[in-house]
């Protein structure tokens, strides 16, 4: 009985936990909205070591490659082959087996362990025209595997100038294609944009806020991730001076990152949008100072419900490595409500995961012949 009931789960696109879970318990700590299976050189481990490390610590986890592979230039580098996009002055280029690569890794799997995993694709251009027609393609091929799109990059430090070709921006239309596609679709989009440039240290709003905050606007239909807030190793989370409406004329107002965040969460408009906390870079800058951490635990319990909790690894070798960036949190998880974490690290994942699967479900029984 128990069998069939996880296969049943499984066909209906349904997470189902295995023998002995205990939600909200000592056993499952989290689901992983930020995986990456391969790095820039499309190594990495395989679904079903990776699978052993979640172990009966994670529970769910989304699944994707890097969409970027590194350019191994002999005259660049001779015979010292790159395995990082900043060890050598050489192009990126768009690698879009990647998501063949990733469905196959899915479909190798009985349909218990697929349950647990959320696959997203990866391996389109964004500033291509031509992009969501990858996507869709995707879908086609493999229907009744993915459950979004990404983690795609816009702007992102020392990446976006590497890589061959045009330069995706928040302005492209092909973005705009892109978001409409997915939104029609129900993909869940996680989008890696920076909020400002490399070592910004601006009196006015970060380059990228306004241009992310219009793009938002235009696609109300789309569940959007915004990964790491918009944070990076050296987009840090800077004070700026912004015009405000005071009582008898204009007034200057210190605004910080939460405050742009908290705009963007408190806008009816942006119900639709979600942030991942995933990365060692954004906890370092959450755990700076006990002020800031109680910042952020308040911005998270007025907010409970549009926070993931994700690790950003990128192939681990064992458990512990891959709770290491889980257990950095342990200072501001201890200040929140227990719902708000249990929010945060569980439910929101499922919630947002689950409605994707069924309406990219539902798209392919429409769209694709045979699906489902």
């Amino acid at each position: 009985m128990r069998r069939a009931g996880l296969l049943l789960a499984a066909a209906l696109g349904l997470a189902a936990a295995p023998a002995g879970a205990q939600r909200g318990g000592d056993t499952w700590l989290f689901n992983d909205s930020h995986f990456h299976l391969t790095n820039y050189i499309q190594q990495g481990i395989t679904v079903r070591r990776y699978l052993e490390i979640m172990g009966n610590r994670v529970h769910r986890s989304t699944l994707f490659g890097i969409p970027l592979q590194q350019t191994w230039a002999f005259g660049n580098t001779g015979n010292f082959a790159p395995t990082y996009y900043l060890h050598t002055d050489a192009p990126l280029y768009y690698y879009s087996f990647t998501d063949a690569y990733i469905a196959q890794q899915y479909l190798s799997l009985p349909p218990a362990d697929r349950a647990r995993l959320d696959p997203m694709i990866t391996g389109f251009n964004p500033a291509d025209m031509y992009g969501v027609d990858h996507i869709r393609r995707v879908l086609e091929t493999f229907p009744g595997v993915f459950s979004g799109i990404g983690e795609f990059s816009i702007h992102k430090e020392f990446v976006s100038g590497e890589i061959a070709g045009e330069t995706a921006s928040l302005t492209n239309p092909a973005l705009d294609r892109i978001l409409d596609f997915a939104g029609e679709a129900g993909l869940v989009v996680i989008i890696h944009c920076d909020i400002d440039v490399p070592f910004a240290r601006n009196a006015t709003l970060p380059i990228y806020f306004t241009q992310m905050v219009d793009l938002l606007l235009r696609h109300p239909r789309t569940t959007i991730i915004w990964a790491h807030t918009g944070l990076g190793r050296v987009i840090q989370p800077i004070a700026i001076q912004a015009s405000g409406s005071g009582g008898t004329g204009t007034s200057e107002r210190a605004l910080n990152h939460l405050d742009l965040i908290t705009q963007i969460l408190a806008d009816p408009r942006m119900r639709h949008v979600y942030f991942d906390i995933s990365w060692d870079e954004v906890v370092k800058y959450a755990t700076a100072t006990p002020e800031i951490e109680g910042r952020v635990a308040a911005m998270f319990d007025r907010f409970p419900d549009r926070f993931l909790f994700g690790t950003d690894n990128v192939a681990p070798p064992d458990q512990p490595a891959d709770l290491r960036v889980f257990n950095r949190w342990d200072s501001i998880f201890a200040r929140l409500r227990p719902e708000t974490k249990a929010a945060i690290t569980m439910g929101n994942y499922d919630r947002l995961f689950d409605e994707g699967r069924r309406r990219v479900r539902a798209w392919e029984r429409e769209h694709v012949p045979g699906a489902g």
